[in-house]
């Protein structure tokens, strides 16, 4: 039994590893806190989920959902997020969560809250481990999660774009005088951001339901992971993620907390945040 709950927090956490890991390369790049995240999957997540319903071929409607959170995303970068380059950082994460509301808004419009269900073809497949039965999307979500941690690590540290990306976020003004393309290099991180988020939305319908709040509400453990790595680290966020999911999965099975399982993100990313900074001060310690 302990097993199908670690196997679920784990797909759980991947998707929110996965998505806090689209946060931080945002930030990274243009240091913006994107609360709007999880609203640009959601979107997409439920147009997928419609199109569905009107008998499209399913990889048209999974392509139409990362297509639309990709092109939102972009929309933003574009045309909003250039006029509140120089504000402060609050200013920008509550220019996202307006973003968010308006879409949040916009989807309970169309799609009122009710049973449903997303289809994606590799909830059929799957294998056995340890005796647990693991199925395509738990598989894909958790490789996926490692393979863009790695893969964008790559490709801030070893490509021109990504190493002006990771320059990019504190020092614009320099970096424009400098000579960088300062929109073209944002928009690859708008658009890298976008994707990852109807990627995510898309793995979070299937796995859970496909609703506009719940999928919209994602944002929160995705922040939390990126808070665990301090918007800074990859690997932390990714880390961040997993036991944050495997933490809230494990307490469904302690009756006393297993209402207050939802709380999850902010107790792990307190408690690691904690014992990072515990750790760090016995280093400095040591040093002295």
């Amino acid at each position: 039994m302990y097993g199908v709950f670690l196997v679920a927090g784990l797909a759980l956490g991947a998707i929110y590893a996965l998505s806090g890991v689209g946060l931080v390369v945002l930030h990274r790049s243009t240091g913006v806190l994107n609360f709007a995240y999880g609203a640009v999957g959601a979107l997409g997540a439920m147009l997928a989920w419609q199109l569905e319903q009107w008998k499209v071929p399913e990889p048209v409607a999974w392509a139409a959902a990362l297509a639309t959170a990709t092109l939102l995303s972009l929309a933003y970068g574009r045309l909003v997020a250039p006029f509140l380059s120089y504000r402060e950082p609050v200013v920008k994460a509550v220019a996202t969560l307006g973003f968010a509301l308006m879409i949040l808004g916009t989807a309970n419009y169309f799609w009122v809250e009710a049973p449903r269900r997303l289809n994606l073809f590799t909830d059929s497949m799957g294998f056995e481990l340890l005796d647990v039965r693991i199925t395509g999307t738990r598989a894909v979500v958790f490789l996926a999660a490692l393979g863009s941690t790695v893969g964008i690590a790559v490709f801030l540290k070893r490509t021109r774009i990504g190493l002006l990306m990771r320059a990019l976020a504190n020092k614009r003004d320099l970096s424009a005088v400098l000579g960088v393309p300062v929109q073209r290099v944002e928009t690859y991180a708008w658009l890298i951001s976008g994707l990852l988020a109807g990627f995510t939305g898309l793995m979070f319908g299937a796995l859970v339901r496909p609703n506009p709040g719940a999928l919209t509400f994602l944002v929160i453990p995705a922040i939390a992971a990126a808070v665990v790595g301090r918007l800074e680290s990859l690997p932390m966020t990714l880390a961040g993620g997993l036991v944050i999911g495997v933490v809230e999965s494990m307490a469904t099975l302690v009756r006393p907390i297993a209402p207050f399982r939802t709380a999850a993100p902010f107790v792990v990313a307190a408690v690691l945040l904690l014992w990072m900074q515990r750790h760090r001060r016995l280093t400095f310690s040591g040093h002295d």
